[in-house]
């Protein structure tokens, strides 16, 4: 029997699960950072103040199919539990990876997801983590048997209509479909996603009122408001009759109008607007009257692209600079100070955003901002402004960030899976 230790930043909240064991909690005067439930995959999220401990036995069925996602320093361990030894499939651990990171909160110009599927189906024992997914990467996933990469970012992102041994990423395909080895990338999903790489970063600078810069917006299928009139309850009933009869249930409301007809609004799938309207221009009366409303996608809340917080207390540039470093694991930042801006200038407002950000913090009012890379000119735009600029170089601002989820993921595999940070992967530039 080995106890497992569920360790949260929490206040009283109600678990949308049960635990199959004995907890006792405590109370310990201990601020982590930001955490979240998810029901829906994000949906909740909530600022603590004192860390509560539950010791028990963890099985797999204590975690529940939506995610349950804490974001903590890189130290953290958020569970230490004792996982079954069932082997796991390739499609099973999509889907953990999906529920970390939905692809859906992807940005519609990124290639995520699976993008090397082995031709034959075997279990996963060893999955690799890696920013980049190089030769050096290959080499290393080859040597040790690997069975999935998780690459950050996508190695194949434009398309391609030959595999020639003479592209080098495509090369790295190749060798993938050889060797056996799934590739995947969750990119843009996993910044967006509450709890992510954006969040992780900001939460390096401090603790903090974060919001986020670029919202996402939900992911279910556009949608119309449709209103019309029709003269009667008669025409009424086979208005709707008909409309049903196309075998979609169409959510609607009536209203009595001054005239003893009816004020229809009906919620329309964009996949039956076409149908639906056609069908209701063989009535007179809704043809004539009939107005048709796009509906906008409900926002995610805390999730998207890029951060921004408020401090909860102020600090110096020179602070910041030196929290990054300790941060991200880096002896070296570049600093491009505001006008007007020293090393002890006071930054109260921060904005980041992981990689290349210069397009996201374009024109966000903040004492400074931290990303991995900025052109030339987006810089001297920021300085000019005001704002001073931390750049770590792209990949540098992102691959602390596996560690994280290297935490998260063997919580929700099997103790089968042995999951691995590559040791060859790097940012090609370096400061000497």
């Amino acid at each position: 029997m080995c106890p497992g230790w569920v360790k949260a930043s929490l206040r009283r909240f109600t678990l949308p699960f049960k635990l199959a064991c004995s907890v006792s909690f405590y109370t310990h005067p201990l601020t982590l950072s930001h955490s979240f439930l998810s029901a829906q995959k994000t949906i909740g999220s909530y600022f603590y103040s004192t860390s509560v401990y539950a010791n028990c036995k963890i099985s797999k069925k204590f975690l529940p199919t939506p995610s349950f996602s804490c974001s903590f320093s890189q130290s953290a361990s958020l569970f230490q539990s004792n996982h079954s030894c069932e082997p796991m499939d390739l499609s099973e651990l999509l889907e953990v990876l999906e529920h970390l990171a939905p692809l859906s909160l992807a940005e519609p110009w990124d290639n995520v997801g699976l993008l090397v599927e082995p031709s034959k189906i075997h279990p996963v024992k060893i999955v690799l983590l890696t920013n980049d997914l190089t030769i050096p990467v290959m080499e290393e996933a080859e040597a040790m048997n690997c069975d999935l990469i998780v690459s950050y970012h996508p190695p194949l992102f434009r398309p391609i209509k030959r595999l020639l041994q003479r592209d080098w990423k495509q090369q790295l395909a190749i060798r993938a479909v050889k060797a056996g080895i799934a590739v995947y990338s969750p990119h843009t999903a996993l910044d967006s996603v509450r709890g992510g790489v954006n969040d992780w970063l900001i939460g390096g600078v401090g603790s903090g009122r974060v919001s986020v810069l670029s919202q996402a917006a939900s992911s279910i299928p556009p949608s119309h408001k449709l209103e019309f009139t029709v003269r009667n309850q008669e025409e009424l009933k086979m208005t709707l009759a008909e409309l049903m009869d196309a075998g979609v249930k169409l959510p609607y409301t009536t209203t009595r109008s001054d005239d003893d007809g009816y004020n229809v609004c009906l919620t329309c799938p964009d996949s039956v607007l076409a149908a639906t309207v056609q069908t209701l221009s063989r009535y007179v009366t809704p043809k004539e009257s009939l107005a048709i409303l796009q509906l906008t996608k409900p926002p995610l809340p805390g999730c998207g692209q890029g951060r921004q917080s408020i401090l909860d207390e102020p600090i110096s540039i020179a602070t910041a600079v030196h929290r990054i470093k300790s941060h991200l694991g880096l002896s070296h930042v570049r600093l491009a100070l505001g006008d007007q801006h020293t090393l002890e200038s006071e930054v109260t407002t921060v904005a980041v955003c992981a990689g290349s950000g210069g397009s996201v913090l374009q024109g966000v009012k903040a004492d400074l901002y931290l990303t991995g890379e900025m052109s030339h000119h987006e810089v001297l735009d920021a300085v000019a402004a005001g704002t001073s600029v931390i750049l770590t170089d792209h990949s540098n601002s992102e691959r602390g960030f596996l560690s994280v989820l290297r935490e998260r993921l063997s919580v929700r595999l099997s103790d089968s899976v042995s999951i691995k940070l590559s040791q060859r992967d790097r940012d090609p530039l370096e400061i000497l």
